[in-house]
């Protein structure tokens, strides 16, 4: 074996035991080099030592997970770091700042330039002067994160390691599934996915665009919600397939919600004057605290907004960015959808009053595809301000986000106002007796 295949082979174990003791000694020891000799190697191949590759694996790995909302504290024990304190000292010492002010300014983002992404480019076997641009829903909104189309038949995407390689795993078990997913193209060195700070991955394009607002929010909308709850069904299935292969991180919905996001609610519901009153609260913790164990958790997609699902005439053809997938209960991509499409408000008229429409179609297209058990109707609603509240609590607490932040609140607070007509229209898309 070359030494150069030597130190990738240490890098993979070192990637996969991130969450273990990993000495220099041992990676040495593997591979039958003395210490220096090893370190050696690895510090040419990599720029840097083994100690310091690995505690900055670790700083991204926890920084990711604590932008998906998990709670700090727990991720830098998981990490190896003996208190929080200690991340974050090693986290400004690494960045120059602190986690939350890193969040804030990039969401862990790198920047690419027209002549970089040139150069990029320029590593595939594709005609190299196709217009390289961002990616937009066909009401003008940008899609988020760094997604450029590359002409009209490829996708440009970047992003974590662990996020894009996960992504990659889940659109290459889908196609096996018989779904449309984007795949990555091979560049000329035959290699998937090119390493530039973040992962750079070329794919071919699914055809199809995300369901402009006016057909959200038309006369079809609930026929529209029909199709969004069906495809979520269908994904699911072939998800529960692959699950085994992908071995996401699980996710506790109702601990994650309860000592964290709920408190966070609480704390806004004060100083904001949202005017949720303790009942509120009180009827989460014990009823949906009741329901929680009996629910069916999966591997899901997570981000199903409606910028992540494709149509082309009137129909589904695809899902993108798998980037967040984890196993969760299964009855948060629908309601998921569902309060994604509520969140865009701006620029629909009597919005509230549609929106119960189209989450009636959602669970009912769900329900006919993929049969939702008792528990799971009777806790659909909770699930809904799981979600509300952990998007309530997260965009407070990033300075970039405040906006989102009253947005969730006042999304939030409609929700509770209106809490009587969605069960009613819950029930009816279910079809409870009696409810």
């Amino acid at each position: 074996m070359q030494p150069s295949d030597i130190i990738k082979s240490g890098i993979i174990y070192i990637e996969q035991n991130l969450k273990t003791d990993i000495t220099a000694e041992e990676l040495a020891n593997m591979a039958g080099y003395s210490v220096w000799h090893y370190h050696r190697l690895f510090v040419q191949s990599t720029g840097m030592s083994v100690s310091a590759y690995i505690g900055k694996l670790r700083l991204n790995r926890a920084l990711n997970e604590i932008a998906g909302g998990r709670r700090a504290i727990d991720v830098a024990l998981e990490y190896g770091f003996d208190t929080y304190a200690g991340f974050y000292k090693a986290f400004v010492r690494m960045y120059g700042g602190s986690p939350k002010n890193y969040l804030s300014k990039s969401e862990v983002s790198v920047m690419f330039t027209e002549k970089e992404l040139r150069e990029i480019l320029s590593n595939w076997d594709v005609q190299q002067d196709l217009p390289i641009i961002d990616v937009y829903t066909m009401d003008g909104t940008k899609i988020s994160g760094n997604v450029w189309l590359v002409g009209e038949d490829y996708i440009l995407k970047a992003g974590s390691r662990e996020r894009m390689l996960t992504n990659m795993k889940v659109a290459k078990a889908l196609a096996a599934q018989g779904f449309v997913a984007s795949t990555p193209v091979l560049s000329k060195s035959g290699k998937e996915y090119l390493d530039k700070g973040q992962i750079v991955v070329l794919t071919r394009g699914i055809k199809g665009n995300p369901l402009s607002k006016p057909d959200r929010f038309g006369e079809s909308r609930r026929e529209f919600g029909k199709k969004y709850g069906e495809s979520i069904a269908r994904l699911h299935k072939a998800l529960t397939v692959v699950e085994s292969e992908i071995q996401p991180y699980e996710q506790n919905l109702y601990t994650h919600v309860t000592e964290w996001a709920l408190l966070e609610v609480r704390k806004q519901n004060i100083k904001f004057n949202m005017g949720l009153p303790d009942t509120f609260f009180e009827d989460y913790i014990n009823n949906f605290g009741i329901l929680f164990d009996k629910l069916p958790k999966q591997l899901i997609h997570r981000d199903p907004n409606p910028s992540n699902i494709l149509f082309d005439g009137g129909e589904v053809t695809g899902f993108i960015d798998f980037d967040l997938s984890e196993r969760n209960v299964r009855l948060w991509d629908p309601c998921y959808c569902a309060t994604g499409i509520l969140s865009e408000w701006r620029g629909v008229d009597h919005i509230y009053e549609k929106w119960p429409d189209i989450l009636e179609g959602i669970i009912r297209g769900y329900d006919n595809v993929n049969p939702l058990m008792f528990e799971e109707k009777q806790a659909i609603f909770y699930v809904i301000c799981s979600i509300q509240m952990i998007c309530t609590a997260y965009f407070e607490g990033v300075p970039a986000y405040k906006e989102l932040a009253k947005q969730s609140r006042e999304m939030l607070k409609f929700i509770w106002e209106n809490e009587m007509h969605i069960r009613k229209v819950l029930a009816r898309a279910v079809q409870i007796e009696g409810d």
